[in-house]
């Protein structure tokens, strides 16, 4: 029988993938828009705190651990630093290590894992015995280790040592999505019309990958903020470089706790919560665009139930089903 021009142009269209904006769909849901104007406003202030700072963090005052006033809006330490400035100019540090780590491990993660996934074969069982051996390498220790040697361990060091040990899980995953992809009808066209390899794996199978990219760079920025943190506050960085943890370090040093000084450390505190929430808002507006149970439609006609010991289910509500009974019985 033959095909008409018609019946193709029909099969062409449901084996095209979906266009490019829909990629980026889960940019438009609230809980990531909340999450991207939180974590808009710090990465401002990591640009702008050291020139809007009201005073040298490391200059010394005759205020001596005063709390929140005018003058000093975020109160003083116990050799009259102003808080406020501390915040301001360490808030820099702790976005660099974060960003420098997400990205340069997300480029691994997808350079190995994508090719992994694709190539198959050798390459394949090369890639993930290279994968499997960093995920038992210990992250946060092994940084603790290097930065006890090196006396000058910088910001650029221990974000790379964050990213090279921080990129295998995401390059297992995405591994596991491009083997679901690569043997789609549109993957199968581009080959069949001579497409190179690396073009499909550019143009077809990375757009998809989109979503998922996104949340292993988000996963790998707030394991790297933290552990940027956890080391300033267990002095193991260099405490001379400005950040939210070197802050903490301080005033846990000088037993801000027990003198009530809560304006020492509550400050930084909110700020790393502030910054972990935004991220992971971030992160579960990608997930729930990546698993449709996890789904819910606009206007609040679908709702998530949670079941202990089970996957959140998205349930109608009493409008929604309803309806569903009454298009039911006006068919009947």
């Amino acid at each position: 029988m033959a095909v008409t021009a018609t019946e193709v142009a029909v099969l062409d269209a449901a084996e095209t993938p979906a266009p490019t904006k829909r990629k980026f769909r889960f940019l438009r849901g609230r809980k990531t828009v909340v999450g991207l104007c939180i974590l808009l406003f710090f990465v401002l202030i990591a640009i702008i705190g050291p020139w809007i700072a009201p005073y040298d963090p490391d200059t010394m005052g005759k205020e001596l651990l005063q709390p929140p006033s005018g003058a000093h809006w975020f109160g003083t330490t116990q050799t009259g630093q102003d808080v406020l400035s501390q915040i301001l100019v360490g808030t820099r540090g702790v976005l660099v290590v974060g960003f420098i780590a997400g990205i340069l491990a997300t480029i691994l993660s997808v350079l190995i894992g994508v090719s992994a996934g694709f190539l198959g074969g050798t390459a394949d069982e090369v890639l993930s015995l290279l994968s499997n051996v960093f995920l038992v390498i210990p992250g946060l220790p092994l940084i603790i280790i290097i930065a006890s040697f090196v006396s000058d361990a910088g910001d650029l060091l221990i974000a790379t040592v964050i990213a090279l040990t921080s990129w295998a899980w995401g390059a297992r995953v995405l591994r596991a999505q491009t083997l679901s992809l690569r043997r789609r009808d549109y993957v199968e066209a581009a080959r069949a019309t001579g497409e190179s390899t690396w073009r499909i794996i550019l143009f077809e199978v990375m757009p998809n990958l989109t979503a998922v990219i996104a949340s292993g760079f988000v996963g790998t920025v707030i394991f790297a903020i933290l552990s940027e943190i956890t080391l300033a506050f267990i002095g193991v960085a260099d405490i001379s470089n400005w950040n939210w943890g070197t802050v903490l370090f301080w005033a846990q040093s000088n037993q801000a706790l027990a003198q009530g000084a809560w304006w020492w450390f509550v400050p930084a505190g909110l700020c790393i919560a502030l910054l972990g929430m935004s991220l992971a808002l971030i992160n579960f507006g990608i997930d729930e665009f990546v698993n449709p149970r996890l789904r819910t439609e606009t206007g609040g006609s679908r709702k998530v139930r949670m079941r202990v010991g089970f996957t959140p289910v998205a349930r109608a509500t009493d409008n929604a089903a309803a309806r569903g009974r009454h298009h039911k019985e006006t068919r009947s």
